[in-house]
């Protein structure tokens, strides 16, 4: 199959294949006389197997061992099991981040329930004044599917 088929059967766009191919995670197809990419069924198992484990905010490093150690059927799945523990763990501290960063927001919004001017916001001052404090060591920014130095 082509890569707009593919990319119909996974509901993943041609561009984030072209990208899992380029970093090894979906390996690179056959070509037509043409040039065209064909695809095998082997290639629509992986790339699913992959948008799963994206559904699952897992990092590609995280799907790329997954992957190795699928390869091998016969072996010892205690490693699939450390790896989803401490995918487990990266998930639990991401949903506390998130529960601060609600009370974060409720705060903001509690600080403007009068009508004001935008000079006299309350979410705008609160915003203004976070900005001038620093950010508690430990604490950053996440982006899904991402994961700090050190962790899987």
């Amino acid at each position: 199959m082509k890569i707009g088929e593919l990319a119909n059967a996974t509901g993943v766009p041609s561009e984030t294949i072209r990208y899992y191919e380029k970093i090894g995670l979906l390996p690179e197809p056959d070509r037509d006389s043409s040039g065209y990419r064909c695809y095998r069924p082997a290639h629509l198992d992986r790339l699913l197997f992959i948008r799963r484990c994206r559904n699952l905010d897992m990092a590609q490093d995280e799907i790329r061992e997954l992957i190795r150690l699928a390869e091998l059927p016969e072996a010892d799945c205690s490693e699939v099991d450390a790896l989803l523990a401490r995918h487990l763990i990266h998930v639990r501290e991401r949903l506390k981040e998130l529960a601060s960063l609600e009370e974060t927001l409720v705060q903001l919004q509690e600080a403007c329930s009068d009508r004001r001017t935008v000079r006299e916001c309350g979410i705008l001052g609160g915003l203004k004044s976070e900005l001038e404090t620093p950010e508690p060591e430990g604490r950053h920014n996440h982006v899904p599917g991402t994961h700090g130095p050190g962790q899987t």
